[in-house]
């Protein structure tokens, strides 16, 4: 019987690459993906162009239906003013012992308007714009960015008009005026933490944006807006105090109007105010940055 041949051995066929295997050989990344946190503040200044284009056409796309169009960026502080005036200046008698009490309330207003409106639109930044976040991929944090840089644009005309008020009040012009930038640049810093925090809030609660309005008025009563607050509480508890002390509306609130009006002396503002400014900026913008960063990956995909 003759002896068949022994069956040729066939070399056992690799399993075929998995997708993601395919992806990392070719340098491919997840759509969406979060980048390093220094890789992402790099791509985020990148878009800085994004973020101001972005402002600047929310805010004139804003009154664009009115008659009176963006003259309303200027007449809406005015009239908030006007109101608060009448209320707690006239009806409420607030203002009785406050000197120069007209520009004491409007620098209250139109800077305590910045944070609250920062927080606000911030807190609204992704859900507004959920079809962008769907459709492009670009630093999610650009919107609360874009919504505080549009608010520090209104800012910058209401205080355009302020000065005209507190000219027109007999306020002088003084060398204190020059400390209102470096007061604005903090403010400025801490509203960007303030509203990339909400907007991570905002973005995961979608009932958020309707109670923060409640939040913000309650802050703006303990904040020294209408009235002296060190005149009001100066008999209140140690720890009232303190707490009151520390608010960081009332330090921002109280550094313009001792840089702008001239009777406004240095022991009415709270004890360490500019440390104080100084470390609410630093600590609201680093972590206001780092929650709003950690959870990039999930913006847009609810």
């Amino acid at each position: 019987m003759p002896v068949l041949p022994a069956p040729a051995t066939v070399p056992p066929v690799p399993p075929a690459p998995t997708a993601a295997e395919l992806a990392a050989a070719h340098g491919l990344t997840p759509v969406g993906a979060r980048s390093p946190l220094a890789e992402y503040a790099r791509l985020l200044w990148g878009r800085r162009h994004f973020v101001v284009a972005l402002a600047t056409a929310r805010q004139t796309a804003l009154y664009s239906g009115a008659r009176l169009g963006q003259l309303w960026q200027v007449l809406t502080p005015l009239l908030n003013a006007a109101v608060y005036f009448l209320i707690f200046g006239d009806l409420l008698g607030t203002g009785r012992g406050v000197p120069d009490y007209i520009p004491f309330l409007c620098t209250g207003v139109f800077v305590f308007t910045f944070t609250q409106s920062a927080a606000l639109s911030g807190a609204r930044s992704l859900t507004d714009n959920a079809g962008l976040v769907r459709a492009l991929h670009f630093p999610r944090a650009s919107l609360p960015l874009a919504a505080t840089v549009a608010q520090l644009q209104q800012l910058l005309l209401s205080l355009a008009v302020l000065a005209a008020v507190l000219l027109a009040d007999g306020v002088p012009l003084t060398a204190r005026w020059l400390l209102a930038p470096p007061a604005l640049v903090l403010q400025t810093l801490f509203n960007c933490g303030l509203a990339l925090a909400l907007a991570r809030i905002g973005a995961r609660t979608t009932d958020f944006a309707q109670v923060l309005p409640f939040v913000l008025r309650t802050w703006m009563y303990v904040s020294g807006i209408f009235y002296d607050l060190s005149r009001i509480a100066g008999h209140a508890p140690h720890t009232v105090r303190l707490l009151l002390d520390v608010n960081p509306a009332l330090i921002y609130v109280s550094l313009m109007r001792y840089a702008l009006i001239d009777s406004v002396s240095a022991h009415r503002l709270p004890p360490h105010v500019w440390p104080l400014a100084l470390i609410w900026a630093t600590v609201a913008a680093s972590a206001g940055y780092a929650f709003f960063w950690s959870s990039e990956e999930e913006y847009g995909r609810g």
